[in-house]
């Protein structure tokens, strides 16, 4: 295997673009992805065809493994620089105008709509209207041991706002910790970690053994993404963790290579344990417990890997030409920031109601997938452009700045 080398002199930016392009493929993908479980024989979307396959979970594991830790990850990034530019006061307030709003919104206005057809969907006979069934998605009690989904009901779901609902649990459990941990001692672990990981070859990967324990004995669950909710909390403080010191940005890059093979090859050896047993995500069997052991540290590599070889590959570019582009490219870069969260919060209610219509079509599999992902990206997209990013009102409802 190729050693690889650190350029020498390579100015490091402030921004990172291949982040913000790391995190719309993740929405994006979830286009693709939720659309194929219209079609998976062993999920419980929301509508589904009438002919279904195996191979869709098969497929799709290999994006569930890294796609919403890196998110996480990503996101404890961003976390650091938003706390040392804005205070915990400024940041737990930003935080909520950005996440708790669209939250709040999303889950009054959108999300019935799946809950609604799933009903329409499974049975002919039902012909409730739309409006008569709002009071009863929104009939609710709270549920403290289901914390941070507090809300609970029959009907009532935070559906695939799961996802925002952790990262601003997460985002807000930062705020004590900033404010009340004396800074000096922290900065001088931090500065030790960091010189181990840089000198030592191999501590980058001993994280793997933490989600490899909670993915094994505290199980895995469908309803996010596969994994354990506290999982991500784990990924969210990697990532704030590698955002206080430029030399764990340094390690990712040098074991890049070495982690995306090691968590490739995990993520193989866990794949007949989840083929094989009944319960793959709860079971107390040893190759289940196994299983869900490998898949947890695999994820933990890939999550390494992928920053780590885009980075990577961003410093090795040769600097001596002028980019032709560079305003086009600032800007594409700051719109797909921008759009990540509202497209998230669109996207899954519109892959829903198409799917609704298309199951109806007495057509192939690669047919209907195909034209349902079409459709959908061309609604989710639009819908963006022309409902949200237009005005002052829908940006802040979406989470977006003015």
């Amino acid at each position: 295997m190729a050693t690889y080398t650190e350029p020498a002199q390579a100015p490091l930016p402030e921004r990172r673009p291949e982040l913000d392009a790391i995190r719309m493929l993740v929405v994006i993908g979830l286009v693709f992805f939720h659309s194929a479980l219209v079609f998976a024989a062993d999920d419980d979307f929301y509508v589904k065809n009438a002919e279904t396959t195996e191979a869709i979970m098969i497929i799709a594991g290999f994006g569930v493994v890294w796609a919403m830790p890196l998110l996480f990850l990503i996101s404890g990034l961003g976390a650091w620089h938003s706390l040392q530019r804005r205070g915990a006061g400024g940041f737990a307030g930003e935080r909520l105008l950005r996440l708790g709003v669209p939250l709040v919104f999303a889950t009054l206005t959108l999300n019935p709509l799946p809950q609604w057809l799933r009903l329409r969907s499974a049975d002919a006979d039902y012909h409730e209207s739309y409006l008569a069934f709002l009071p009863r998605f929104y009939d609710v009690h709270l549920a403290p041991e289901e914390f941070p989904f507090l809300v609970q009901g029959e009907h009532f779901e935070t559906g695939h706002l799961w996802f925002v609902v952790l990262l601003l649990t997460f985002s807000l459990m930062l705020v004590p910790f900033h404010r009340w941990l004396p800074r000096e001692r922290v900065r001088r672990i931090g500065d030790r970690v960091a010189e181990a990981t840089l000198h030592r070859r191999g501590v980058v990967f001993l994280p793997a053994l933490a989600f490899a324990a909670i993915c094994a004995f505290a199980g895995m669950e469908e309803d996010y993404a596969g994994w354990h909710r506290w999982s991500y909390l784990l990924f969210f403080v990697a990532g704030f963790v590698l955002a206080t010191d430029d030399r764990f940005r340094t390690v990712m890059r040098r074991d890049a290579g070495t982690a995306a093979w090691l968590g490739a090859l995990l993520f193989a050896a866990a794949g007949p344990g989840f083929a094989l047993t009944d319960e793959p995500f709860t079971e107390t069997t040893a190759l289940a417990t196994a299983s869900r052991a490998l898949f947890g540290a695999a994820g933990w590599c890939l999550v390494v890997a992928i920053p780590g070889l885009l980075d990577r590959r961003r410093l090795k570019r040769p600097r001596a030409t002028p980019d032709p582009t560079p305003t086009t490219r600032r800007r594409l870069y700051g719109y797909l920031s921008a759009a990540v969260l509202p497209l998230y919060v669109l996207h899954q209610p519109i892959v829903v109601a198409v799917a609704y219509f298309v199951i109806g079509w007495s057509a192939p599999i690669p047919v209907e997938y195909a034209v349902l992902v079409v459709i959908a990206l061309i609604l989710t997209l639009t819908a963006y452009e022309l409902l949200v990013r237009r005005t002052r009102v829908t940006r802040f409802l979406f989470g977006m700045r003015p």
